[in-house]
């Protein structure tokens, strides 16, 4: 695998090495030894599927809460996605910086989400999937959200949002916990 840092502090772009034959391919797609040698929770203790019907499909801003902030891995296993970190961790020198990267089924990429982010991800083409792999069970007592267009954040989305769950359309500006 190859490991690929990125602006924001613990985040990481996770890309597959393929061995390739007439067949097709082979790759990791996950190691605990590699994560751990890069100091990356390689704990799993939880896997999520979301599938989206339609292109522009809006999901997040979400986080959890202390005791149960999660790291994720996030991988698009059918479709594509514009997936979207924000530092909400205060104290850190990228605390309120937010980074988006493209994941699409086709190129295997990874996003590794630190504890500590908010996460969400908009659709760019119909019946997408995403793959999620967690450290933390979910815990709805400690599930939070903010909105996706927190002029804080100036997010700039790639396509329209068309959908999105009541839920996220009635989050409220972000205001750091504590």
């Amino acid at each position: 695998m190859i490991f690929t840092e990125t602006p924001l502090s613990g985040a990481y772009i996770v890309d597959i090495q393929t061995l390739e034959d007439d067949r097709g391919f082979f790759a990791r797609s996950f190691c605990r030894d590699e994560f751990e040698a890069r100091g990356l929770d390689p704990r799993v203790v939880q896997c999520d599927i979301s599938f989206n019907a339609r292109r522009g499909t809006l999901r997040g801003m979400h986080y959890q809460a202390a005791p149960f902030e999660e790291a994720k891995l996030v991988r698009c296993t059918r479709g594509a996605i514009y997936d979207v970190i924000v530092d909400i961790r205060p104290g850190f020198p990228t605390f309120k910086q937010h980074l988006g990267v493209e994941l699409a089924a086709a190129g295997h990429r990874a996003l590794y989400v630190p504890q500590g982010f908010a996460h969400g991800f908009l659709t760019l083409a119909d019946s997408t999937e995403v793959f999620y792999q967690m450290t933390e069970p979910y815990s709805p007592e400690h599930a939070r959200g903010f909105r996706w267009d927190d002029p804080a954040f100036a997010i700039e989305w790639p396509q329209a949002v068309r959908m999105m769950s009541d839920r996220d359309r009635s989050y409220p500006d972000f205001v750091p916990e504590g």
